[in-house]
């Protein structure tokens, strides 16, 4: 019998799924894994933990909605902990498993990890196999190879959208055959290490993690409220659930495909018309694609103080104090203010405000962006290594923006976005 593992990571889904499609139409049995990584929850050298709970909790309710939706089809999901490259050849040693199957990384630590994982199973003669199952466009339809990426978007978006196509999506199976597998059992926060929370009432979501969710996300943001039709008007917007689609949550974690947005929009689009807005997130969609590529492109350098660039950028010498200060929202500059204490007590912060406070830390408090880039890993629900370390690399002048240093006026940017000052009332009420 060809038993077969599925290896989820940030994959965590069964529609669009092509890691698992293929798994399933080629071995006799699958037994579908996921393994709570230690190196996942330890502090950074940036004196942040990698994961904090806000996303722990959305990572956890992920799993187990997995697990929910695996055990419909006949099968489940095993859950470990520990480190993938000792965890994942148990497991190949207790089922005879033939083959691991596994999604494809791009970036620095996941590319080390997963080659741990491959030379370990190689040991067992465990053939080791991975699928690109992350972006909209495929890295192979691109019209130029990953070293040829234009390091400018524009160009890059240009060229794609004319010549490359974006693939069907995988649909999801209708059953699985798997050993019998025991009944999830799921770690705490508290095993790994994090504190419970309370939700904020004032957060703009109750961000609940799984593919169920998601696509239940998807049905309200296009067919539900149809607020897809006014998304590029009102993306800028910093209070409510619906002035963003808030997909990205959920497209960090692989709960929802990229190519399956892009599909519905089309449907949406075919029932309610396109403009400006619809083909918008198509646009997000693709600015998200460009920085797994450019990490694909780029590798260990988006970690680098000076990113991708050559040239070195001027920054103070470190301040905890100041860091500190831009955390806790206490620098005085009520805007940043507002957003800190936000992201502090919810885990999320609008797109605005990501780039103001990231200017902020950046270009007036001249620090080391790269803390900015850690903090925001450990409490962004929606963090994803490719597009956090991306933005922030672009922010701090040394990642893809051709203009290097993008300096935000914050006071004008308040004015702007926050005009009758709702939002800042909002946040800095109990500060």
């Amino acid at each position: 019998m060809k038993r077969a593992i599925v290896w989820f990571k940030t994959d965590l889904r069964l529609h669009d799924n092509e890691t698992l499609v293929k798994a399933i139409s080629q071995s006799d049995e699958i037994i579908p894994v996921y393994c709570f990584d230690d190196a996942q929850f330890q502090i950074t050298e940036y004196g942040f933990r990698k994961t904090g709970s806000f996303r722990a909790k959305f990572l956890l309710e992920s799993v187990a909605n997995l697990d929910k939706n695996l055990r419909e089809l006949g099968s489940g999901l095993i859950v470990l902990k520990g480190n993938p490259e000792i965890e994942i050849p148990k497991i190949v040693q207790e089922y005879k498993a033939y083959k691991v199957y596994a999604k494809r990384e791009v970036a620095f630590e996941e590319k080390q990890k997963e080659s741990l994982v491959q030379s370990e199973l190689f040991k067992l003669r465990c053939e080791f196999e991975t699928f690109s199952t992350s972006t909209l466009y495929h890295a192979e339809d691109l019209p130029f190879s990953i070293k040829d990426i234009p390091d400018m978007f524009t160009n890059f978006r240009k060229k794609t959208e004319k010549d490359a196509t974006i693939r069907n999506v995988f649909k999801k199976p209708t059953a699985i055959k798997s050993p019998q597998i025991s009944k999830i059992c799921l770690p705490t926060l508290k095993d790994l290490g994090l504190n419970n929370f309370s939700t904020d009432s004032r957060a703009v979501l109750p961000f609940k993690g799984g593919e169920t969710e998601a696509i239940l996300r998807l049905k309200h943001y296009f067919f539900e409220t149809k607020s897809i039709s006014k998304y590029k008007e009102t993306r800028n917007g910093m209070i409510g659930a619906d002035y963003s689609s808030k997909f990205s949550a959920w497209l960090a974690l692989g709960s929802l495909s990229p190519r399956e947005i892009y599909f519905e929009l089309k449907k949406y689009e075919t029932q309610f018309g396109s403009n400006d807005s619809t083909y918008w997130l198509v646009f997000e969609l693709l600015w998200r694609d460009y920085f797994r590529f450019m990490m694909k492109k780029h590798r260990a350098k988006f970690f680098q103080q000076n990113g991708i660039q050559s040239k070195g950028i001027k920054i103070s010498k470190h301040n905890i104090l100041a860091l500190q200060s831009w955390i806790n929202g206490n620098t005085g500059v009520d805007f940043v203010d507002a957003n800190m204490i936000e992201l502090k007590l919810t885990g999320f912060m609008s797109n605005r405000g990501r780039q103001n406070v990231a200017s902020y830390l950046c270009n007036d408090l001249k620090l080391d962006w790269r803390y900015g880039a850690a903090y925001f890993e450990e409490q962004l629900i929606d963090y994803d290594v490719c597009s956090n370390w991306g933005n922030w690399a672009y922010l701090a002048g040394v990642g893809n923006d051709p203009r290097g240093n993008r300096y935000f006026n914050i006071e004008k940017q308040a004015k702007d976005y926050d005009k009758d000052k709702e939002y800042r009332k909002l946040w800095l009420a109990d500060f």
